[in-house]
Formats: structure tokens, C-alpha cells, sequence
């Protein structure tokens, strides 16, 4: 791994003694070296590929509150010393830390195969497969007129090394298909995603996911959004389909979680530890440690292996989701929730699996009980703000009218805040799926995983257009 760059152990230790020459608390290296390819396929043709490498050294120094952060892509011995030095100005306490030496750690599992990873494959290999799930959604139907696909893997070796004398390494794949579809009936368009990938190998696409589905998937429901109704407006029961609705799981109340927003009071949640949030029915946990998910590690980008993180229990606040300053400063346990996009960026709290645990109902009763309102079924995206408020852009929404799922509908967007979202959940399903996601924050982007069962929460602010 990192031995092939000219790197070792002692190289690693001088890093970090210098890094810790002005003071300082604490001092890590993180190594990363990535492969990644990408396949675009538009108007009947191979529209991109390319292939790119990446390698670099980032080294932190934190004083106190204070992070220093320099990174580099050359990897002469000078240039990480001078790179050391750059992170290392902002220590002024002269401690004596003791750097202890270093002891190579071995991981007790293994979340994910990167043998036969995609990324090794051939592009013809790659272009067969991403032609499958096209052909798919452009012969689907006659009106769809635009497809987009786009097939994505990397493959990362990275290790960390950090001044408690810990050096652990992680081989991480991952791998992205895309589809996007376009229908258009010569009086309106629509349009309409599907994906699938995680932490697999290639094989994933032959005995897991089908390329094919993918693409009917994404052409199905813009066909069916051509024919979808203007959404009403006002209060109403809102029924989350268990797809995609994770999302908002992820954005409305994971976020508030994490332990830089909670130390840094920027969080609705920050002061109430230990307090009901939400209904008693209402359980949430973070876990990094389900086999092949986009968002799973075997380690977190500080080097910590990784564990799952009860956060709601029983509609109590329970927990957050930390890195190593955080818990240091808000005097938590560490949880491994450290997370980076390359080694140009230092590590912040960030999500992996967030998950709202199952509950007793059936998708059936759940529909059953509602006498009038809608149904989400995919989303555009949506936003949320420190004081917990946010909106979600619903792609395609069904209404329910006394207990059936009845006709489709569009331009629908959801409107409300967490704390009040999280006391109205009424009816929890049994079925959880997940939602793919990259997640962005402080300027890093991350891959993510959201799950949730099919749920009802009984009253929501919906904006829409009365037709």
C-alpha cells in the first residue's frame, strides 16, 4: 500500500514529530491513493469515459480547539516535513507530548469486497454494462426522448497514522449506476432518476442489481409523471414510502446530530441530551457496519473502527455522532464518525447508514388509515436550516383519498421542522429500504446511505398547486 509510494514507518514517525515541533495535542497523517473511472452514456453514445488517479498526504495538528491542516501531492520527504510545519503553526503551547511509537493494527472484519472491483475492469466491460441499463430506459416507451447514464467506481487505499501510535490501513471500493430519464408527450416533460451501487465488486451488477431494472425504473416513473396531477396545498397527512424517503430522515434529522453543529450550538438538538425529541414509537441509530452499503467503513477517516451509534431511542436523545475534536471538547465517547472526501480536507462528524428503525405496520394499514392526503414516493432534493425547519421537493407523490392510493401527483413540496416532524410519526412500517445519497457539508462531499420503513406522520404542511 503506502510502502509502494516510498513511505514507511520511520518516514511517518519523523512526520509526525515534527507536525507536533511548536506543541500541540494531538497530530495525524492520513495517506490516501485512488483510482476512479467514469462512464457517460447520452443521445445513443458513449458520451465520456476517463480515468484518473489521485494520491496524497493531508497532516493535522490540533491545539486545544484549534486545527491546523496542510496537505500535499508530493511525497518527498522535504515537501512533508515543510507540509508538517505548515499544519503545525498554529501550536503555541509548547507542551512536551510524548509521541509514542508507532504499532501497525489489523481490522477484525472486512465490510466490503474489493476484489474484481470495477474500476480493474476494462472499459469495454464498464460500457457493456451502463449500455445495458440505457437500452432499458429508452425502450421503454416511445415517449421517452432523453436518457442519461452514468456508471461511476473508485477503488481508495488509504492509511492513517496519528501520534498515539496507532497505523491502520483500509482498501475501500465503490461503485455508482445512474440513470436518468426524460419523457416528453409533446405537451410536457418529466423526469426521473434510479440508481443502485454501494461498496461492491462488479459482480454486484450480475447476481444483486439488474442494470436493466435501473433503466425501467427511472423511464417508468416519468411516464407516469406526464399524466401526474398539480399536488394540493394546506395540512395533511403525509405517508412516506419506505424507497426513498430516507433522505429525509438523513437531512432533517441527521444532521442535527452531528457533534460539531451540537458543540458549536449551530443544532436545534444541542441542549437536549437525554430529552424526548420525538414519539415514543421513534428509534434512530447511524451504523457504518452493514456489509457493502455506500455509506459503510471499516474504519472512519480518523482511523477508529467503526460501530453503530444508537441516536433516538424510544423517541429519547440519546446519542450524536462524533470525530476526535468533538468528543474531546463536548468530553463524549468517540464513536467513529470522523469522515473526509480526500486527503485535501481534515476530518468532520458526518453520517454513513443513518436508519429509522422498523415498526409493527404494514403498508397496508398504513394506507388503510389515512382518509385523505399523499403519498411521497421520490424526491428532488431539499434543505434544512439550524433552527431544524426544512422543505422537500417531492419528484413523484400519489394522493390517498379515503384509505386507496389513487392518482399521481407533482409539484408537491413538504414543510415543516424536525422536532415537530419527529413528535407526529404515528404509524412506523415493517419494510426498510434505503436511499443512496452523497452528502455534502463544509465544502466535502461523502457517500451515504438512508433508511426508512414506509411511515405516517399525521399532520404536515404540504406545498402545492390547486388546480
Amino acid at each position: 500500500m503506502y510502502t509502494n509510494f516510498g513511505l514507511n514507518k520511520n518516514i511517518f514517525q519523523k512526520i509526525i514529530n515534527e507536525a507536533l515541533r511548536n506543541g500541540g495535542d494531538y497530530a495525524d497523517i492520513f495517506f490516501q491513493h485512488s483510482i476512479s473511472s467514469d462512464i457517460i452514456i447520452q443521445e445513443d453514445i458513449v458520451k465520456n469515459t476517463s480515468n484518473s488517479i489521485s494520491l496524497g498526504v493531508g497532516i493535522r495538528v490540533i491545539d486545544g480547539e484549534q486545527t491546523g491542516y496542510a496537505f500535499t501531492n508530493d511525497l518527498s520527504l522535504n515537501k512533508l516535513i515543510e507540509t508538517a510545519h505548515a499544519a503545525a503553526a498554529i501550536a503555541r503551547t509548547n507542551s512536551k507530548l510524548k509521541v509514542r511509537g508507532l504499532n501497525k493494527q489489523n481490522l477484525d472484519f472486512n465490510l466490503y469486497d474489493y476484489k474484481s472491483n470495477l474500476v480493474n475492469n476494462s472499459i469495454k466491460a464498464q460500457i457493456s454494462l451502463a449500455r445495458k441499463a440505457y437500452d432499458a430506459a429508452k425502450s421503454f416507451d416511445k415517449k421517452i426522448d432523453k436518457v442519461s447514464v452514468n456508471l461511476s467506481s473508485i477503488l481508495s487505499d488509504i492509511t492513517i497514522v496519528n501520534s498515539e501510535g496507532m497505523i491502520v490501513s483500509d482498501r475501500r471500493p465503490q461503485i455508482r449506476l445512474m440513470v436518468s430519464s426524460n419523457a416528453n408527450n409533446g405537451k410536457s416533460t418529466a423526469t426521473a432518476t434510479s440508481n443502485d451501487g454501494g461498496r461492491y465488486n462488479i459482480d454486484f451488477f450480475k447476481i444483486q442489481s439488474n442494470p436493466e431494472e435501473i433503466g425501467k425504473k427511472a423511464a417508468e416513473e416519468s411516464i407516469i409523471l406526464l399524466d401526474a396531477k398539480n399536488a394540493p396545498s394546506g395540512e395533511m397527512t403525509v405517508v412516506l414510502d419506505s424507497r426513498e424517503s430516507g433522505v429525509m430522515i438523513h437531512e432533517a434529522i441527521g444532521h442535527p446530530l452531528e457533534a460539531d453543529a451540537i458543540r458549536n450550538k449551530t443544532s436545534v438538538m444541542w441542549d437536549k441530551l437525554g430529552l424526548m425529541v420525538a414519539n415514543p414509537n421513534v428509534t434512530i441509530y447511524d451504523n457504518p457496519n452493514i456489509d457493502g452499503f455506500r455509506g459503510s467503513l471499516n474504519i472512519d477517516d480518523e482511523g477508529m473502527q467503526t460501530q453503530e451509534t444508537l441516536l433516538v431511542e424510544n423517541g429519547k436523545l440519546v446519542g450524536f455522532m462524533n470525530d476526535y475534536l468533538s468528543s474531546k471538547i463536548l468530553n463524549h465517547p468517540r464513536n467513529a464518525h470522523g469522515r473526509r472526501q480526500s486527503y485535501k480536507f481534515p476530518p468532520i462528524p458526518r453520517m454513513s447508514n443513518t436508519i429509522l428503525a422498523s415498526g409493527n405496520y404494514s403498508d397496508e394499514e398504513i394506507i388503510s388509515s389515512v382518509d385523505y392526503g399523499i403519498l411521497a414516493k421520490s424526491f428532488q432534493g431539499g434543505m434544512v436550516n439550524s433552527t431544524g425547519k426544512f422543505t422537500f421537493s417531492i419528484n413523484l407523490g400519489y394522493l390517498i383519498e379515503k384509505g386507496k392510493i389513487t392518482a399521481p401527483i407533482k409539484n408537491a413540496t413538504l414543510i415543516g421542522s424536525n422536532l415537530e416532524i419527529l413528535n407526529r410519526i404515528e404509524m412506523i412500517g415493517q419494510n426498510t429500504n434505503f436511499f443512496l445519497g452523497t452528502c455534502g457539508k463544509s465544502g466535502q462531499s461523502v457517500p451515504v446511505t438512508a433508511g426508512t420503513p414506509t411511515l405516517k406522520i399525521s399532520k404536515m404542511t404540504v406545498g402545492g398547486i390547486n388546480d
